[in-house]
């Protein structure tokens, strides 16, 4: 029984046999309003290599009422375990079937939302990676494209939106139907659905005599806060770029956004219909982070369009042809589009998406950029840090390998070659290495085929007159993680050595040797003979990927002086470099402390702060000496009040360190402050206390057991919005009582009727690092019931769950001895091991680190 599962070999073999032609889907979301199901009709046309065979179409629904395969009915049974069977085919095939799907409040299939403000309904799709058939019957794997043809019931006066421009509807009654053009061949996954009394605003893309229109679409509860200028700015700046570099016209008949609700991912790359978060319509102050954030998100979408729209990936071990490629194209045209508010974003790519890497590329579950993915359940965790940021890392690498020019001629043959077909990774490497006339062969072998990452770090001698006498890079490759397969292996790095000089209080970057690391060890004559600057940088400008270290001298400048670089990504390099050395105990919690206090009150660049301010506190929350913890946590406090205090009314930074002492205020005059901040008896010039920062500041006072049930009510009250509700179950399961904990607990794990964004909050909430005895007791209970959520519930949810209640804050021996037991014992799947055991690596890395801490506190 193969469950919800696909294997590689089975869609293989599918592919193989079939050629599907189109498919024409009705939907009937008349009863959309009351939930439960809808009825969906699928009319596939397809044809089948050898006669007589026999394969299965994909579909996940509560009920199949008809089932007709070239004109005869096959009995209802046929449909078992997600499959329907498909005996006898002949060589051009029609099939219907008729089906009650379920709407869902997961974030999967079909989402059916009702918003508390107007009491609407909204619906939308999210397919990615296998749910497409929650909403009709199809062939549910990338390589298998067809055009479909949608018709839609819906309520009267409501929106309907999919990948072909949307029609006039038709019908006078309490319903109309929409019936949309047939669209280009896609994949499933890239289908989508979205309805309900969404509003609109609209504009076109214009470019000689092209002319796409362009929509953007939320719930009317967000209208107010739509800023669509900025969004369409944005989205205007990404086609002139990407149409110019890829050389091929946007391939779509209109691009729509649409900001829906509970959405599980940042964004989906639909066909002309993205749908993304609705966080990022910004109902509160955020800093320009969060633009860049939102920014970065629309054009890695829209890059999609071409690289997994236009041209998809076969199977899904190639999954990081879609997903590095659209992480390397947001950062490359913010860095450069002509307009751009960003062109830094290089030093937000090193300091977040890098980060991001280094820590999934060290954990037990680290694979090659091109993974080996066996079934759907290997690819449903495979959306990592190493299919999207790993794998644009080595991108950059590979254009300045290559040249950037050279790398856009291969891409844009790419395209022409492969639009509207499925590729494999030797394709592109095909068109890169015709373009840029290099055997690309080895390059791939070594960094989209093997696992881990490398450490560089210099090796020099000084002279009797101060200079440097030698000097080297020295390249290692530590071994990979207990359980990890593969070996380690040394890769080819094209670098850039920046040296910097201290000119008064400033770092300033006076040459710049770019060249090749190979092997253990390279030489660099270009540095010999020249007293040693004030700081040697590897991998300055960031152009590969791997872990670099500082030269005691460098380090102890960088320490002093680290806001005094001139340039904001030597500082995030260094911020990189210092974090992953505390992750990797190398430095102590309380030295990465010291290292925030001097060097983030000259930090310029907030998204720089606003990382160091997260790092910092995961830092003393599991990574310090816990005899030293609260000293630490105490001193982070009153830093954080001291810079709240010192900003510029206002500003940025203001609200960075708002938020920054609304996670970690812990006296009583901190305390009082944030609930005279809420309450308003307390003010700070500039500081605009809104929805949000009010929830962030009730959030710290009920997890303190400062602000009960009657506060978080009134706040609700205040707010009683989808987001006020959400914020609400957060704070509620925060509070430090045996009683709160248990209610959260129970919610969440002994029931399943929690929306997916309300269940997040509420793990959220219950998970305090300051709470860890009342924690404790749940560790035994989080074995007991994992591998049942795991069997039971979707995909998302059970995800949210076994991730987020790990017990990740019981940093001692016996949580990794109970996850030890647990992984001998319990025979999990596949999917659920590698989600457990990377969150027990969370743990034993931090039990090193905390060592390390009680070292320095012995050496101090």
């Amino acid at each position: 029984m193969p469950g919800t599962n696909l294997t590689r070999v089975e869609a293989r073999t599918r592919a193989e046999l079939l050629h599907v032609d189109a498919y024409d889907i009705t939907l009937d979301l008349s009863t959309a309003r009351e939930g439960g199901t809808f009825r969906s009709t699928t009319v596939v046309r397809f044809t089948a290599a050898t006669p007589g065979a026999a394969s299965f179409i994909d579909l996940v629904a509560p009920s199949v009422a008809e089932i007709v395969l070239n004109g005869e009915p096959l009995p209802l049974d046929s449909f078992e375990d997600s499959r329907i069977a498909l005996p006898g085919l002949r060589a051009e095939n029609e099939l219907r079937v008729v089906a009650d799907c379920a709407y869902t409040n997961t974030g999967e299939g079909l989402h059916r939302f009702v918003d508390p403000v107007d009491g609407e309904t909204y619906l939308y799709t999210q397919f990615e990676v296998p749910d497409a058939r929650r909403v009709f019957a199809n062939f549910e794997q990338p390589d298998l494209k067809a055009a479909y043809t949608f018709t839609v019931t819906a309520p009267k006066g409501w929106v309907v939106v999919s990948n072909s421009p949307t029609p006039e509807p038709a019908g006078d009654g309490d319903t109309q139907v929409w019936s949309f053009a047939p669209t280009d061949r896609m994949s499933s996954y890239i289908t989508a659905l979205i309805a309900g009394p969404y509003v609109g605003v609209f504009d076109a893309y214009e470019n000689g005599e092209q002319h796409v229109p362009l929509g953007v679409y939320c719930r009317p509860s967000l209208r107010e806060f739509l800023d669509a200028d900025a969004i369409f700015e944005v989205t205007k700046q990404g086609f002139d770029y990407f149409q110019e570099k890829f050389d091929f016209p946007y391939p779509f008949p209109k691009y729509d956004q649409l900001f829906v609700p509970e959405f599980n991912a940042g964004a989906m790359e639909n066909a002309g219909a993205v749908t993304l978060r609705d966080q990022y319509v910004f109902r509160s102050k955020v800093t320009d982070a969060a633009y860049e954030s939102r920014a970065a998100t629309i054009l890695h979408e829209l890059a999609h369009m071409w690289f997994g729209d236009l041209v998809t990936m076969e199977w899904w071990n190639d999954l990081w042809l879609n997903e590095s490629f659209a992480t390397f194209a947001e950062a490359v045209c913010q860095a450069e589009a002509p307009g751009s508010r960003w062109p830094n974003s290089w030093t937000t790519f090193a300091n977040s998406m890098k980060t991001w890497a280094y820590r999934q590329d060290q954990l037990p579950s680290t694979h090659p950029i091109m993974a080996e993915i066996n079934d759907l359940e290997d690819v449903q965790v495979n959306f990592d840090g190493i299919t999207y940021a790993k794998g644009a890392s080595v991108l950059k690498q590979l254009v300045a390998y290559v040249g950037q020019d050279a790398f856009f001629q291969g891409v844009q043959a790419y395209f022409k070659q492969h639009a509207w077909g499925n590729t494999r990774l030797s394709d592109l490497l095909g068109a890169l290495e015709k373009s840029s006339g290099r055997d690309l062969k080895t390059w791939s072998k070594a960094w989209l085929e093997t696992a881990g990452i490398n450490v560089l770090h210099p090796e020099f001698t000084i002279a009797l007159d101060g200079t440097i006498a030698s000097f080297a890079v020295i390249q290692e490759a530590p071994a990979l993680p207990a359980g990890a397969k593969g070996e380690a292996v040394l890769r080819p790095h094209r670098i850039a050595i920046g040296v910097y000089e201290l000119e008064g209080e400033e770092l300033v970057r006076t040459d710049r040797i770019e060249l090749d690391v190979d092997g253990p060890r390279t030489e660099v004559p270009q540095l010999v003979g020249r007293h040693k600057p004030s700081v040697l940088l590897l991998n300055d400008d960031d152009l590969s990927y791997a872990k670099v270290r500082l030269d005691e001298g460098s380090l102890a400048v960088v320490t002093q002086h680290l806001g005094g670089f001139t340039d904001s990504l030597p500082r995030a390099l260094c911020w990189a470099s210092a974090w992953d050395m505390t992750r990797d105990g190398e430095l102590a919690a309380r030295d990465y402390l010291e290292l925030a206090l001097s060097g983030l009150p000259r930090e310029s660049d907030i998204g720089v702060v606003q990382s160091v301010h997260r790092q910092v506190k995961l830092a003393l929350d599991v990574y310090a000496d816990p005899a030293w913890r609260e000293e630490g946590l105490a001193r982070w406090a009153d830093a954080a009040e001291q810079q709240l205090r010192a900003a510029a009314p206002g500003s940025d930074h203001q609200l960075a360190w708002a938020r920054a002492l609304a996670v970690v205020a812990r006296t009583d005059q901190q305390l009082a402050l944030l609930a005279g901040l809420l309450d308003g008896s307390a003010t700070l010039d500039g500081l605009a206390v809104d929805t949000e920062l009010r929830w962030a500041l009730l959030g710290r006072l009920a997890a303190t057991g400062r602000a009960d049930d009657k506060a978080i009510d009134a706040e609700l009250d205040r707010d009683p919005t989808a987001a006020g509700q959400e914020h609400a179950a957060s704070c509620r399961a925060s509070r430090p009582t045996a009683d709160a904990k248990a209610g959260a607990w129970a919610s969440v794990v002994e029931r399943d009727d929690l929306t997916n964004y309300v269940q997040e909050a509420v793990i959220s909430g219950f998970v305090q690092a300051d709470q860890r005895e009342l924690l404790a007791p749940y560790t035994a209970q989080y074995f007991g019931a994992v591998k049942g959520i795991y069997e039971d519930r979707s995909h998302e949810i059970s995800q949210q769950i076994i991730v987020g209640l790990y017990p990740s804050l019981q940093i001692e021996q016996a949580t990794l001895d109970a996850t030890d037991a647990w992984l001998a014992s319990a025979e999990p799947a596949p999917a659920l091991r590698r989600m457990v055991v990377e969150a027990r690596a969370g743990v034993e890395r931090a039990l090193k680190a905390q060592l390390a801490d009680q070292a320095a506190a012995r050496r101090a």
